[in-house]
């Protein structure tokens, strides 16, 4: 098995927040969201800024997700800017993030998933909420790997699932992880 076979896994920090728009307030909420330099992505995707991504797994739901801060700075930044529009909640504390990488990682995520993880099916920026392996499951297939957020009290089962799954295509552990690309 060459190295660029190999799955490689890591668990991510960051701070997520789910900004929900209020009945009829959506195109409000994108505005508010492109004014901080996010863009609001379709039912499904995914969009990946320098210091955010946005993922859009529910109607007029977003979760948007960043380098980690200060407990609970994430969702005090979103909260004032949406108020009358959408409401902001911090998931930073409630859901784990991992990413993953290797070619073999959609065989991998099929052992356990019933969505079809073929790079035509399911692209890059392409994002979906499902189960795997009996867990609750957001995945984002990003152009530097998968990112799967799961409930914090399942993480350490899905992750150590996850592992046994990934052994046979020759799991390595991630250091230095980031999903955010480096300022230039």
């Amino acid at each position: 098995m060459s190295g660029d076979e190999a799955v490689a896994l890591g668990s991510c920090s960051l701070d997520i927040v789910e900004i929900a728009a209020l009945r009829g307030r959506a195109g409000a909420l994108e505005r508010i969201a492109q004014d901080r330099g996010v863009q609001l992505p379709p039912l499904g995707h995914a969009s990946i800024a320098r210091e955010a991504i946005a993922l859009a797994v529910r109607p007029e739901r977003w979760l948007i997700l960043t380098p980690p801060a200060a407990a609970g700075t994430a969702a005090e930044a979103w909260g004032p800017a949406c108020s009358g529009v959408a409401t902001a909640v911090d998931l930073s504390c409630g859901l784990a993030a991992l990413h993953v990488v290797g070619s073999a990682v959609p065989q991998v995520l099929a052992r356990g998933c019933r969505l079809d993880l073929h790079p035509q099916a399911f692209p890059a920026q392409r994002t979906a909420a499902t189960m795997m392996a009996q867990v609750s499951v957001i995945l984002a297939a990003l152009h530097s790997g998968w990112l799967l957020l799961t409930p914090s009290t399942t993480a350490r089962h899905f992750q150590e699932w996850l592992a046994s799954a990934a052994r046979p295509f020759g799991l390595r552990a991630l250091a230095g992880l980031t999903i955010f690309e480096r300022a230039s």
